[in-house]
This record gives C-alpha cells, structure tokens and sequence, in this order.
C-alpha cells in the first residue's frame, strides 16, 4: 500500500497497517460457552473479549442464550 509521507510528500510503500483480525471458528467459541456456561469464562480462556464472542455468534446468527440451552 501506498502513503504519502507527512514530512516529505512523497509516496512511500508501506506493508499492512493495523494488527491482524483475530479469526476465531464459531465451533470453538460454542464449544467453550458450553463447556463454562458462562461468556466471562469462555472468553478467558480462549484469550479474547466478552463483546468478540457476542459479535461472532451474532455473524453466525446466533446467541448466546441458544448456544448453551442445544448443549
């Protein structure tokens, strides 16, 4: 990708900007909630946030609710 430089002007290459996504399978996410029953717990021990878990059983159009209530 393609910047111009703030000091200079000119276009400079730079590689990515930003960190990368965190992917994480729908299963493993399931799987943990099951296993825990609790999305604190869940997001713990798969190291990420109580809102990422929400937002992929969102993608996935489920909740949290349906997910432990098949298991």
């Amino acid at each position: 990708m393609k910047v111009l430089c703030t000091y200079c002007g000119k276009s400079i290459m730079v590689s990515g900007l930003g960190r990368k996504a965190f992917n994480m399978p729908v299963i493993k996410v399931c799987d943990a909630l099951r296993l825990h029953h609790s999305v604190l717990v869940a997001a713990n021990e798969l190291g990420c946030s109580r809102a990422y878990i929400y937002k992929v059983l969102k993608t996935n159009g489920l909740t949290a609710k349906e997910v432990l209530r098949k298991g």
